[in-house]
């Protein structure tokens, strides 16, 4: 059964170039990979565009407002999952984000539970450069927003 996760994507424009926003994963296994995310996660019940929203939140700390939102694509990014994907021509202020955690024993049967942040960090990206940056199974959705864009 294919798992389904929505999310947002915000973008700016900075002179006449498209900047998109993206996070970098918490966690011990993420903190030296230099691999970045759009904003998204699992759902089961709840509407796509309700879960993208919900997910935004918990991951920037950052409200969206649902008619804010243009729908650009639900692609399957690979064997497991299908991506329901948001946009919004926004300006978030990086340096306020703030995300939810999760708990996981680290190191691997040390006994030792730390708590972590879902996403460490957030940055605008040129396109160009996010291209670089983001996870390899999401760039199938770079390139929607991009078509989209032109």
């Amino acid at each position: 059964m294919l798992k389904r996760s929505a999310g947002i994507l915000p973008y700016k424009y900075i002179d006449n170039d498209v900047y998109i926003y993206l996070e970098h994963p918490g966690g011990p296994f993420w903190e030296k990979k230099d691999e970045w995310s759009i904003c998204k996660g699992e759902y089961t019940e709840e509407k796509a565009i309700d879960a993208a929203i919900r997910e935004f939140y918990e991951e920037s700390g950052t409200k969206v407002d649902k008619d804010k939102l243009t729908f650009l694509t639900s692609y399957k990014i690979n064997k497991r999952k299908i991506v329901t994907l948001y946009i919004t021509n926004m300006d978030i202020d990086v340096s306020k984000m703030t995300s939810n955690t999760f708990t996981r024993e680290y190191p691997k049967d040390s006994g030792i539970i730390n708590e972590y942040p879902e996403m460490d960090e957030a940055k605008w990206f040129s396109l160009n450069d996010a291209k670089g940056k983001i996870f390899p199974s999401q760039l199938k959705l770079l390139r929607k927003f991009e078509e989209y864009i032109k």
